[in-house]
């Protein structure tokens, strides 16, 4: 296949595979995560839903108005401790996705790299004597964006780390007093 148009032919070919291939996986990926946080919600909702129910129960077999509030004020709990497991569940399904799509792109990026270097050597073989130049500016600058690609997903990888540490330290102290109060109410039963 030593003819220019036929090798270009065949690397646009692939190279249109390539990306059909991308656009699959990061679809996959887009809706594996979907359907994780559609189950969440549906959780999260059946979760209130019972607890309301359970709570408004309770309610009603209060004896006397000081009982009735008493366990007015302790309806909220439950709530928030969905509330906080939802978002834990929920930043979890975001972290995950997203290290998932960065994985995709970055592997796909590697493999268009690979290939259009393959593809520049080949015409530079094939080229015309004097026009090295152009062929070395062309790889300097294929290497420039694999560099600021790299820097891109180091980048994107230290914000996702950032945002789980954040939602740790933010449900940290609303965890410590769930389980102040979890232990509290189990000791008054």
């Amino acid at each position: 296949m030593s003819d220019p148009t036929a090798q270009i032919s065949a690397a646009a070919r692939n190279k249109v595979q390539a990306q059909l291939g991308l656009a699959t996986s990061l679809a996959d990926t887009l809706i594996d995560s979907m359907q994780k946080m559609v189950g969440l919600n549906l959780n999260a909702a059946k979760a209130s839903l019972e607890t309301s129910l359970a709570g408004t129960q309770r309610l009603l077999t209060a004896r006397d108005p000081q009982e009735f509030f008493s366990l007015s004020a302790h309806q909220a709990q439950p709530h928030a401790e969905i509330a906080l497991t939802y978002g834990r569940h929920l930043a979890s399904i975001a972290s995950a996705a997203q290290v998932e799509l960065t994985r995709v792109t970055e592997d796909q990026v590697n493999r268009s790299s690979q290939h259009i270097v393959n593809l520049i050597d080949e015409l530079g073989r094939l080229s015309p004597a004097g026009s090295e130049s152009t062929l070395s500016l062309m790889k300097s600058a294929l290497d420039n964006v694999s560099v600021s690609l790299a820097q891109l997903a180091r980048n994107s990888k230290i914000a996702v780390e950032t945002m789980e540490h954040n939602m740790k330290t933010a449900n940290a102290p609303a965890t410590q007093r769930d389980e102040s109060h979890s232990k509290q109410g189990g000791t008054k039963k």
